[in-house]
């Protein structure tokens, strides 16, 4: 990872007719209709606080000072913090991701390979947590007092650039792996919907040229070659959100 990070290569980086249905004691066949209400998919689970729920201030500190490092403010647009970032990762650690609720997550425990993804037997809340410990404790271990959020910008690049190299090594914790969450959840929290938490006013979206969840895009089929002049809508702007029940 470069120290002064390049934000433009950061961001290059139907319905069946006849459905059968199961049922415990017998099957029974659908016709001429769906076999489901409107909106019944899994809905989003919005953000409801603008408060942290899983970090410590301390935490809290580190997260919005690496996460400004990946996706610093720019002629382009807003950084990570100003979008909201470290918010989106909270609130995911918060919840059934944090904890890992969906995953395997029981032993043996063998070092993967590169390809094989996430390996680590903590969950990413818990991986946050040792990491951020074992970092401001090898700051402070080299300059008494401080930790990774006081340090000057090119010294933060530099430990984030030894993290992702794996070149940091400390006491049970994988610096590589978690450089590669902490990047993916920040990735993540500036271009995911902001009903999430995170790409506050749609920058990320701005940023990148992309029109978010717009249901009709008919009348721009044919106007090839023309610019998309039209502001991004997230989830919440649909007009189906608020459907009534």
């Amino acid at each position: 990872m470069k120290s002064h990070l390049n934000r433009r290569s950061f961001l290059i980086a139907g319905a069946s007719a006849s459905v059968a249905v199961a049922a415990p004691a017998q099957a029974r066949e659908i016709q001429g209709q769906e076999p489901w209400q409107p909106h019944q998919a899994d809905a989003p689970d919005p953000v409801q606080s603008p408060n942290y729920l899983s970090f410590t201030a301390g935490e809290v500190a580190f997260v919005e000072a690496a996460t400004e490092r990946l996706i610093p403010a720019d002629d382009l647009g807003p950084g990570a913090k100003a979008c909201n970032v470290p918010l989106f990762i909270d609130h995911q650690l918060a919840g059934a991701y944090g904890r890992g609720q969906s995953w395997y997550m029981q032993g043996p425990w063998k070092k993967g390979e590169k390809t094989q993804g996430f390996q680590s037997r903590l969950g990413p809340a818990d991986m946050y947590r040792a990491a951020i410990k074992a970092i401001d404790a090898h700051v402070s271990g080299k300059e008494v007092g401080k930790k990774f959020s006081d340090l000057a910008g090119d010294a933060q690049d530099a430990l984030l650039s030894d993290m992702e190299k794996g070149t940091l090594t400390l006491d049970g914790v994988d610096t590589a792996a978690f450089f590669k969450l902490l990047l993916q959840n920040t990735k993540e929290g500036m271009f995911s919907d902001p009903i999430y938490g995170g790409n506050k006013d749609m920058a990320g979206w701005k940023m990148i040229g992309f029109p978010g969840a717009r249901y009709d895009y008919r009348d721009w089929v044919d106007k090839h070659g023309q610019k998309y002049n039209l502001p991004p809508i997230g989830l919440k702007g649909g007009p189906g959100w608020n459907q009534k029940t």
